[in-house]
């Protein structure tokens, strides 16, 4: 535990530090109220011990003057003498705990137990209360491919450490569901999970948001506010998209991953909090370092663990099993939509298929999943494919492919006076995909 005591007698206050010293706790001593006051605005305590008789203040009005629901720090009363009257209005000033001068200091040490858990407690709660704002529903890692198993593997093989996690990987590959896999493998896994994306912050925002600010450290803090460090505390904090954070941040982001300290913006107050940090990029970040857009201790302190996730084409034997996964239930996809799919390179890797489905499962015209219902430019890439594959096998030249099947088409306009509706039927496809085939083959106006 951090502890402080506040005791004017010199022998007592050195019995109760040596006592808790040897305990394996961290200790500060003062003898005078205003000294407290100092200390408490510098650190956040775990613990305070305090007397109620100060040479320079009672302990009820130190009480009243730090503000214990600001500092934080769970108080424990001690005095000579105890009436009812003091212990009541020491609870009512916020204090934790009352005890009668003298006492076994194991008795003093439990009660300093007992109220840390008690902030702990209040503290978890606090974070919960903020995850529930912001949490999002976990989503699980489907695949079976071996580049994925491979990634899934290290994943597994990481979490129990607490070292840094830099999960490396294309835009759209699963970086967040492989850190949330790390911390279900890591021993914080029943503790906060918290996720901040870099990119999505503006600038002058960013420092609050990571360390938290204190009322009125600038236009708009109407209130203190924790910063997703300490909601993460004891938990692990997920920066995604680590390579858009800026020059000026980096250095403090540098200090709590070696120290574990931060201050708030506008406190001078230092905060202890102990986090694991699993972070994410898609940039080189070598590159950036190179650049000196990234800094290079930060760079060795984050890249202690590197993951990289394959991309969705190197790995299509997945595609068929994300597509079930996404797909409402009861849903299906046909062969020929299944295919398309897998030919496809997905630049925009698993959330673009996942986007495609969403979409497709909007616009069909029934629980299957068809080509027509798949956006122009999967459909071309299949198109595309299947007239090289043609070529290849020793048919007519692309560009007699494209034609005959134009004049196809125009020959099918034709017999029915233009009737898209006809003409699809007699083409065997649905009206949609007639609409791309004729801006495809450049008959949009017939």
């Amino acid at each position: 535990m951090d502890i402080l005591i506040v005791e004017d007698d010199d022998d007592f206050r050195l019995t109760v530090r040596q006592w808790m010293i040897r305990r394996g706790h961290h200790v500060v001593d003062v003898s005078r109220g205003g000294l407290a006051l100092e200390q408490l605005a510098q650190h956040c305590f775990d613990v305070a011990i305090v007397d109620l008789h100060l040479p320079d203040m009672t302990g009820l009005t130190l009480l009243q003057q730090c503000d214990v629901s600001v500092c934080e720090t769970e108080m424990i009363m001690l005095t000579g003498a105890a009436t009812v009257e003091t212990a009541v209005e020491a609870m009512k000033c916020g204090a934790h705990d009352y005890l009668t001068k003298p006492f076994p200091l194991s008795a003093l040490e439990e009660r300093c137990r007992r109220a840390a858990e008690h902030g702990r407690l209040k503290k978890e709660a606090r974070q919960w209360k903020t995850l529930a704002r912001r949490q999002q529903v976990p989503r699980e890692i489907v695949g079976n491919s071996p580049a994925l198993r491979a990634a899934l593997q290290l994943l597994e093989r990481v979490g129990p450490s607490d070292k840094p996690v830099l999960v490396l990987g294309e835009t759209g590959v699963g970086k967040e569901l492989a850190a949330r896999a790390v911390q279900r493998f890591s021993q914080r896994a029943d503790r906060p999970f918290v996720v901040v994306n870099c990119a999505a912050l503006p600038e002058q925002l960013v420092e609050s948001e990571l360390f938290g600010h204190e009322k009125g450290a600038f236009t708009g803090a109407m209130e203190a506010r924790p910063g997703l460090f300490e909601v993460a505390d004891g938990g692990t904090l997920f920066i995604d998209e680590i390579g858009e954070l800026p020059l000026a941040i980096q250095p403090k982001l540098l200090r709590v991953l070696e120290y574990g300290a931060l201050r708030r913006v506008g406190s001078t107050q230092e905060r202890r909090v102990d986090v694991r940090i699993i972070a994410a990029t898609n940039r080189a970040l070598e590159q950036e370092v190179c650049e000196h857009r990234f800094r290079e201790d930060l760079y060795y302190r984050i890249n202690v663990l590197p993951i990289t996730l394959p991309p969705l084409r190197d790995r299509a034997d997945d595609v068929p099993l994300l597509v079930a996964h996404f797909l409402p239930t009861g849903w299906t996809i046909d062969d020929e939509a299944l295919a398309a799919l897998q030919r496809y390179p997905w630049p925009g890797n698993v959330r673009q298929l996942r986007n495609v489905i969403d979409r497709a499962s909007v616009l069909a015209t029934s629980n299957v999943v068809q080509m027509d219902d798949l956006p122009t430019e999967i459909v071309n890439g299949c198109d595309a494919a299947l007239t090289v594959n043609a070529t290849e096998e020793g048919a007519p030249a692309g560009e007699q492919l494209v034609e005959m099947e134009r004049q196809h088409v125009q020959e099918i306009l034709q017999k029915y006076a233009g009737n898209k509706s006809l003409a699809a039927r007699a083409l065997g496809v649905h009206r949609r995909k007639l609409y791309r085939i004729l801006d495809r083959l450049g008959l949009k106006d017939v």
